[in-house]
């Protein structure tokens, strides 16, 4: 058993869909979750500015004495994985490879949709993935960038006709390649699902990476005996690079919980 916390982060408050589900397999662990919501989104940055972020999100959290940490990013992981690895002791995860595993085992036909940011999409690294494991895949990739700010804002329900009119117009190039199984590749795109398997249809299935992710800590840290006692009642703590009121409020929408007066502030360009 380990009880060092477990951290995790992300570019804004998409993360904590990892967090939830974290919350759910691991009600043990003790969790710190910092969002990037000063800077948010990451997406559209350059790779050096990503790896910056993404140097500074993780020199923050190893102020904490972490067993591990979790990128529930996209970006982050589709760009600065290997090399946050090289530069850290303990073991830092991605939401690439988990989601490709799960996806390569959902689809029936080989034919895999894929939607991210643009720095996710440009990378190639959901494809690269994807294909080590089912080499005659059908991969259309599709970046998205205007799902993350809708998402930030809270523009994620049904009915929403401008968040409808987003996801069609992204999602039709990918819808007409026949697609049965799709990667949400970026932690915030889960909380559109309702709206994404409307327009996909219920033939499509849908894989959650902010799910994935939190599996594959789970199973990372039993299998290394790091896990503690289900039984205990895990810490929680939050940070963002904004506004923490504005965090708190809208965390809810994420985590089904209400975190009010738990989160602070952190200037993390001091990192």
């Amino acid at each position: 058993m380990d009880t060092r916390p477990i951290g995790v982060f992300d570019s804004g408050m998409g993360g904590l869909t990892a967090v939830r589900q974290m919350l759910q397999l691991l009600p043990g662990e003790d969790i710190v979750y910092f969002g990037d919501t000063g800077r948010v989104p990451y997406g559209g940055r350059s790779v050096e500015t990503i790896v910056r972020y993404a140097r500074q999100d993780v020199a923050f959290l190893r102020g904490f004495d972490l067993k591990a940490i979790v990128i529930a990013c996209g970006t982050v992981s589709t760009t600065a994985l290997h090399l946050l690895n090289s530069e850290n002791a303990i073991p830092i995860l991605g939401v690439v490879q988990p989601a490709a595993n799960a996806a390569a085992k959902a689809t029936r036909t080989g034919n895999i949709g894929v939607i991210g940011t643009k720095a996710t999409i440009r990378s190639g690294a959901y494809e690269t993935s994807i294909r080590t494991l089912l080499p005659t895949a059908r991969l259309t990739a599709k970046a998205c960038p205007l799902l993350v700010p809708l998402v930030e804002d809270g523009r994620v329900r049904r009915g929403d006709p401008v968040t409808e009119r987003v996801v069609a117009e992204y999602l039709a190039p990918v819808k007409a390649a026949g697609v049965d199984t799709l990667v949400l590749g970026c932690t915030h795109y889960p909380l559109l699902r309702d709206v994404i398997s409307d327009y996909m249809g219920v033939g499509v299935t849908l894989i959650d990476t902010g799910e994935q992710a939190a599996l594959a800590a789970a199973e990372l840290l039993g299998g290394q005996n790091k896990l503690n006692d289900p039984g205990r009642t895990g810490e929680r703590r939050y940070y963002a690079s904004d506004s923490a009121e504005d965090f708190a409020a809208t965390a809810s929408l994420y985590l089904g919980s209400d975190i009010s007066g738990m989160v602070e502030r952190v200037a993390i360009e001091n990192y």
